[in-house]
C-alpha cells in the first residue's frame, strides 16, 4: 500500500491508517468523485472514510477538484504528458499494481479519443495477489500431455483475474509434476501482471512473457509469431475478433486460458460468438466462480467436450 499512500492527500492517508488490519486486507476499491463522498469498497460492501477510519457515507470525506488534480499530478510524477496513452485509455497502473480508472472531459481528435482533461472521478482498484488460490482448480486443467483449453466464468468482482493470475504462475513454475510451461500473457488492461514502467508487479512465474497494454487480438498473434508460447492467457474475451483469434491459437496447437463476465455457463452459451465456441466443445474446461464464500469461490468445473458435464 505504500506506493498508493504516496499519491493520496494526508486526510485520506490518516483515515486509511486507522483501518483495522482486516479491513486493509479486504479493501477492494477507493472511489473518488469531485464534491462527492469518498467511498470504500470492503468485501463487497460500501462505507465512507473520515480521519478516524470507516464511517457512514453521509459523514465521509468529500473530495475537492484540487485534490483530484493533485493526486493525478503525483501519479504522473508531475508529467501528465508521459501519461498521454494511459489518459486516452481511461486508466493507469501505479507501482504495486494498483489500477486507477479515470473519468472527465474527453478530448477528441479526428473522432478518436486523444486524452482526458478536467478529471472528475477516479476508481482506485487495490491490487490483490492470492498466491495458491488456484490450487483447487489446477488438477482439472492440466493433463500429462497438455494444458486444457480453459474458460473462467465469473460475475464482476468475484476473482476471475486473481484466479487467472495464479494459474499463470503455477503453469510457469510447474505444478506438482506438470510442466513447467512457457506462458504468453496479453494484458490489455494491465490487470494481470500490473506492469509499472514495463515491469510486472505481480508474480507470474519465470517462464511468462507479458505484452502490456496490448489489444488482445493483435497480442495473441504477436506472441504466437515471436515467443513460441505453449499457453496463452487473456482476460475478458467476448467479441467476434477475440473469439476468432482464440480459434487461431487452438489451430496452432497452443493452449488457451481466458476469462469472461457471466453468471454461469448458460449465460455464456447465449453470447453470440462465445456460445459457438462452447457449443463446439473447444473449451475443454469451464470454471464457474462466485463470491459466495469470498473471491475465487469455485462453484463448479465443467467438461466442455461433454456437453458441459459437471466434474466438480
Amino acid at each position: 500500500m505504500e506506493a498508493l499512500l504516496k499519491v493520496l492527500p494526508n486526510r485520506i492517508k490518516t483515515g486509511l491508517a486507522c483501518l483495522t488490519s482486516e479491513k486493509k486486507k479486504s479493501l477492494q476499491e477507493i472511489r473518488l468523485r469531485v464534491e462527492q463522498p469518498l467511498i470504500l469498497k470492503i468485501q463487497g460492501e460500501e462505507s465512507g472514510l473520515d480521519e478516524r477510519g470507516t464511517c457512514p457515507l453521509n459523514q465521509s470525506i468529500k473530495m475537492t477538484k484540487q485534490e483530484l488534480t493533485d493526486i493525478l499530478h503525483y501519479m504522473s510524477d508531475f508529467s501528465l504528458y508521459a501519461l498521454e496513452d494511459e489518459l486516452r485509455q481511461g486508466f493507469m497502473t501505479l507501482e504495486g499494481g494498483h489500477r486507477v480508472g479515470l473519468v472527465g472531459k474527453v478530448v477528441l481528435e479526428n473522432n478518436h479519443i486523444k486524452t482526458l482533461r478536467s478529471i472528475s472521478g477516479m476508481n482506485i482498484r487495490i491490487a490483490h495477489e492470492v498466491l495458491g488460490c488456484s490450487i483447487k482448480v489446477m488438477p482439472y486443467v492440466v493433463g500429462r500431455d497438455k494444458v486444457y483449453h480453459t474458460l473462467i466464468v465469473s460475475p464482476p468482482g468475484c476473482g476471475k483475474t486473481t484466479l487467472l493470475r495464479d494459474m499463470i504462475y503455477q503453469l510457469s513454475e510447474g505444478f506438482k509434476g506438470y510442466g513447467p510451461y512457457t506462458v504468453g500473457v496479453v494484458d490489455e488492461r494491465s490487470e494481470i501482471a500490473a506492469c509499472y514502467q514495463g515491469v510486472p508487479q505481480n508474480h507470474l512465474g519465470m517462464r511468462t512473457d507479458v505484452l502490456d497494454g496490448c489489444p488482445k487480438v493483435e497480442g495473441m498473434r504477436m506472441l504466437l509469431r515471436a515467443m513460441s508460447p505453449q499457453v496463452v492467457a487473456v482476460d475478458e474475451i467476448g467479441n467476434s475478433a477475440d473469439c476468432q483469434a482464440i480459434e487461431e491459437m487452438l489451430s496452432a496447437g497452443v493452449s488457451i486460458i481466458c476469462t469472461v463476465h457471466g453468471k454461469d455457463e448458460r449465460e455464456c452459451l447465449k453470447k453470440p460468438y462465445l456460445g459457438v465456441l462452447l457449443e463446439e466443445g473447444l473449451f475443454e474446461r469451464v470454471v464457474i466462480l462466485s463470491y459466495r464464500q469470498g473471491p475465487c469461490t469455485v462453484e463448479s468445473i465443467l467438461d466442455g467436450t461433454k456437453g458441459m458435464k459437471r466434474i466438480i
